[in-house]
């Protein structure tokens, strides 16, 4: 029996960086993406400890902003992006990365292909507690 990947019967958005609002469910962290269908889509195999501590060197704790906090990533670095994730392999559908910084592995699912045409080779990241955002002018 031959597996359908049912992520990839939307195309990919073509946006150059993506922002999602994680918030933790169930002991993981998880977002929603109306424009993609997605409701608590969880980070699993090692993402929401990669995530952990993204938020961690950043100053930010993790029990402060379960509740929600923005990620932006993008397969392109971008301005004050502090950690990268390297493409390792394919596995079950989904795509292992490797945190440069830390270097813990995750496995990132098949959603990703709402976001990208293909696995990319690296994808950047900052974390933000819009809590406490202010614009600067």
């Amino acid at each position: 029996m031959k597996l359908m990947n049912l992520f990839k019967t939307k195309p990919a958005n073509r946006n150059a960086i993506f922002t999602l609002e994680p918030y933790y469910h169930h002991g993981q962290w998880v977002f929603d993406d109306d424009v993609r269908g997605l409701k608590a889509e969880a980070f699993v195999c090692g993402m929401s400890e990669i995530i952990d501590d993204l938020l961690i060197e950043q100053g930010i704790s993790p029990n402060a902003v379960r509740k929600g906090f923005r990620l932006t990533f993008s397969p392109t670095k971008f301005p004050d992006y502090t950690h990268s994730l390297t493409w390792d392999r394919a596995d079950c559908g989904g795509n292992w990365y490797s945190c440069d910084q830390t270097k813990r592995k995750g496995w990132l699912c098949p959603a990703l292909f709402l976001f990208f045409p293909a696995a990319p080779k690296r994808l950047f990241a900052k974390a933000t507690d819009y809590r406490n955002f202010q614009l600067k002018h």
